[in-house]
């Protein structure tokens, strides 16, 4: 007769996706904020999708604008998500949303041990206007945080791409875009990086996924 342990190890282990957007004022221009709410929406939706017997997906959403950073989503399961629409505006305060997603992390009541390696996923389309140098560097070289797999879309010109570049886990997990339309592929690569990892043999190993290409997009 199997055990209460052997039934809660055989549960599938949360996968942690963490999110963190910009919604400065920026993010205002050339429909870049109501880009940013439609594909957040997208890829919650998609994800509720999903089912795995291995990984089960665990959602905190984070942004930043105006004077502060915020957690608007608190660590759930994807299940339980309601997604909020930003309206962009303020500065840039990104450092404030390293140390909020660091927090996070390290947290073992919220994202328990037995929990794969956590996603960080951040989008901007500018310069940070607080402290970041250190939030950033104890988020990637410090304790749990450092095991996470970090992607990056830097949206034209004015994001700081050398900062980013030293942000994330691979050179190919920072991601360039112009447009608003941008916004929305790259979600749909997040997408795909995180159901190839719930659905792999081995979550805590994978390939980077290919960039999809405008004619997969069904919009």
């Amino acid at each position: 007769m199997e055990s209460l342990n052997d039934f809660l190890i055989q549960k599938p282990r949360p996968l942690p996706v963490i999110v963190a957007v910009d919604r400065s004022g920026s993010m205002g221009s050339n429909g870049k904020i109501d880009a940013l709410n439609i594909a957040l929406k997208d890829f919650i939706n998609s994800l509720k999708d999903e089912d795995s017997n291995k990984a089960e997906i665990h959602i905190a959403l984070f942004s930043f604008g105006g004077d502060t950073a915020t957690c608007d989503i608190p660590f759930a399961s994807i299940n339980e998500v309601a997604i909020p629409t930003y309206q962009a505006n303020g500065r840039t305060p990104m450092g404030e949303s390293f140390s909020l997603i660091k927090n996070l992390i390290e947290d073992k009541v919220q994202i328990p041990s037995r929990s794969y390696k956590p996603t960080i996923v951040l989008l901007t389309d500018g310069i940070p206007t607080d402290d970041y140098e250190s939030p950033m560097n104890d988020l990637i070289n410090e304790g749990r945080s450092s095991k996470a797999f970090r992607i990056v879309m830097a949206i034209g010109d004015d994001a700081d791409h050398n900062m980013l570049s030293k942000f994330v886990s691979t050179p190919e997990y920072l991601v360039t875009g112009e447009s608003a339309r941008d916004i929305r592929k790259f979600f749909r690569f997040v997408t795909m990086s995180v159901t190839q990892r719930m659905k792999s043999q081995t979550p805590d190993m994978f390939q980077v996924p290919t960039m999809p290409d405008d004619d997969t997009l069904d919009f």
